[in-house]
């Protein structure tokens, strides 16, 4: 097989190497699985890019999360089900305004980019950490370096996770990070589980202290069958009231395939008409 661009999710050393003329490697969605990453080692000078035609979907899921969460919607559900109407008369357990509160938006990419729009919609303020802080702000966000991270942490009403999982961001949530957060603050992490430490995790959620919103995760079905039954962590998570689960929706919507058919279409026209396809990916990095 011979071709100048090659789209694949998954492939074989033999699909790089069998291919001398080669000009891009396009894989059809955001980040660098691991096997690909070790593959594209043994090939420095094969431009890799992405496509981010999910960033739509998986920011609306971690806005869907966040209200879920601060509204606490999934227990008032359950309980007006039964016809409890006790949660409206509940002062201990008032639902959360977003206007004036902070939202710290960690990785400020086509995801973060566009839940930081949102939340300035709503009325809150962002801080967005980003590898590059640049000019140091936008329309909707003060930019800040991964090194404030610590520093935001206190001031975070809701952390939202939208970096990729490296060998630098995993685990780079973990106790102490966790313990900065103030009371009552949300965590919504759409990005990848490990790059918040399990236990970590767990444990401030059992103290009742936060609250979060998970869509990814630790476990996850091996094969088709596995599907009906894979626990998603290591943890009981399932068992905490003051955490929304789903089980990695992020891309998932009516129309995902259609961005993704088109997007494409944009990287496969610029590399036709001699332009510079996007979203090229720093292997170094991982991204």
């Amino acid at each position: 097989m011979r071709c100048d661009i090659l789209v694949a999710g998954r492939c074989e050393r033999s699909d790089l190497a069998d291919n001398p003329d080669l000009r891009a490697l396009i894989i059809p969605w955001a980040g660098l699985p691991v096997s690909m990453r070790e593959l594209l080692a043994d090939f420095p000078d094969l431009p890799v890019h992405n496509l981010h035609h999910n960033a739509a979907p998986a920011a609306e899921i971690a806005l869907s999360l966040m209200m879920a969460v601060m509204k606490n919607i999934v227990p008032v559900d359950r309980a007006f089900r039964r016809h409890d109407w006790r949660p409206r008369y509940n002062e201990e357990e008032r639902l959360l305004l977003f206007e004036g509160r902070t939202a710290v938006v960690l990785g400020y990419g086509a995801i973060g980019k566009r839940v930081a729009r949102a939340c300035d919609a709503l009325g809150m303020k962002v801080q967005a950490i980003r590898r590059r802080p640049g000019d140091g702000a936008d329309h909707y966000a003060t930019y800040h370096g991964v090194g404030d991270l610590r520093a935001l942490l206190p001031f975070a009403d809701v952390l939202f996770v939208t970096l990729p999982l490296t060998p630098e961001t995993e685990g780079m949530l973990g106790r102490v990070e966790l313990a900065l957060l103030p009371d009552r603050a949300t965590i919504v992490n759409i990005a990848r589980g490990p790059i918040v430490d399990q236990r970590a995790l767990f444990d401030e959620l059992t103290s009742g202290r936060i609250r979060a919103g998970l869509d990814v995760w630790y476990n996850y079905p091996t094969d088709e069958p596995s599907r009906a039954s894979t626990d998603p962590a290591d943890l009981p998570f399932h068992e905490l009231d003051n955490v929304v689960m789903t089980p990695h929706l992020g891309g998932n919507s009516d129309r995902t395939e259609a961005l993704r058919i088109a997007e494409l279409a944009d990287s496969l026209n610029a590399a036709a008409t001699g332009q510079t396809i996007p979203n090229r990916v720093d292997l170094s990095r991982g991204y």
